[in-house]
């Protein structure tokens, strides 16, 4: 063999390469995992017959499709276990990728969590301070128009706010929902989304801006009130920046990522943060165990799970004085440096060093 390289790292998902390099090439090999390719959360929900994005209604009302399903992704779970135990060093993006792969791979004596680099200091020009032109509130959501976004709970939630208005001294309210499309499928589902305001009657206060610019995403960041996040179980999300070329929120950027992981790159949780949006996440993955935490003991944002719990927990903040939504905006802006490039380039050199020993 020719070219074989001293170190291999895989930060593509390409896990069933690890063993090919480590034992054919001889080399010291090292992961960084975003998202596991399997999980045991989605054991768990093809176990118990939970209809998702990824687990169609069709399997789950089938009993007997539902038992193939799941030996499949059992075996499948085990090879990926097997392979991803070649990593000399394993590093992980969240703390519920962690969990994940300690229980799949089980090396926990050489994994690490490793925040990947989110260009916080784009946003950090947006001033904190609420400056309305006209009265009411923005709340803003960014996320490509993929199922596992959820929308329709966004808007479900938004319209039981307005609800909530009516019996309730709310001010106007505006929901725009900002994402990229990139295929016929996802304008389909954008269709479905208008379709779903306008029996929701809600459509004259929520507004759709598909594949815009960055610039114009960040100047709705810095009106906007509320960032929205609905997506179960999201991992992580990754920056936006000027340098590279936005599309909705997706970024394309130089380096040599596959399709589904530039699908992932995207002005997420952390960004809406220090942009100085009042963030109100899923309670769950990596915005629950990692992100919308308190920093110093004090709130840097809300999570829900509900219909009920969103539109509760934006009524909530809408209701708060300017002054104490302000500090929320900067305990969260002040917590999201941990997410920084520098911090990102600390971390993960310390990690690779045991490469190179």
């Amino acid at each position: 063999m020719q070219c074989v390289p001293d170190i291999y790292i895989d930060s593509m998902g390409y896990a069933f390469t690890l063993p090919l390099f480590k034992y054919l090439g001889g080399c010291r090999v090292g992961s960084y995992v975003h998202y596991p390719t399997i999980s045991t959360d989605m054991l768990s929900v093809v176990k118990n017959q939970n209809a998702r994005f990824n687990n169609a209604t069709f399997i789950t009302r089938n009993p007997f499709l539902s038992k193939v399903k799941l030996i499949y992704y059992y075996l499948f779970a085990f090879l990926y276990g097997l392979v991803g135990s070649c990593s000399d060093i394993v590093m992980v993006n969240s703390s519920w990728t962690l969990n994940h792969i300690l229980s799949l791979w089980k090396v926990g004596h050489c994994t690490n969590i490793v925040y990947p680099p989110c260009d916080v200091h784009t946003f950090l020009d947006i001033p904190l301070e609420e400056k309305k032109m006209t009265p009411g509130h923005l709340l803003v959501s960014v996320g490509q128009f993929r199922p596992e976004k959820n929308h329709p709970l966004q808007i479900r939630a938004f319209a039981k706010l307005l609800n909530m208005r009516k019996t309730e001294s709310l001010p106007s309210l505006k929901l725009v929902l900002i994402g990229g499309c990139r295929n016929q499928d996802d304008e389909f589902r954008v269709n479905q989304l208008r379709r779903l305001c306008e029996d929701l009657g809600v459509q004259e206060d929520v507004e759709f801006k598909i594949n815009i610019p960055f610039d114009e995403l960040k100047n709705y960041l810095s009106k906007g009130t509320i960032g929205l996040h609905t997506m179960w179980n999201e991992h992580f999300g990754i920056d936006a920046g000027p340098d590279k070329e936005v599309t909705g929120d997706l970024v394309k950027s130089s380096l040599p990522v596959k399709e589904e992981e530039k699908q992932e790159l995207n002005c997420g949780v952390v960004e809406c943060m220090a942009a100085g949006t009042i963030i109100l996440a899923h309670n769950s993955g990596g915005p629950k165990l990692d992100i919308v935490i308190p920093y110093e003991g004090e709130v840097t944002g809300f999570l829900a799970e509900s219909e009920e719990g969103y539109a509760e927990t934006m009524a909530h903040i809408l209701s708060m004085s300017e002054e104490k939504r302000l500090q929320i905006r900067n305990n969260a802006r002040a917590s999201v440096s941990r997410f920084s490039d520098q911090e990102f380039e600390v971390t993960f050199l310390s990690s690779m060093e045991k490469l190179f020993k």
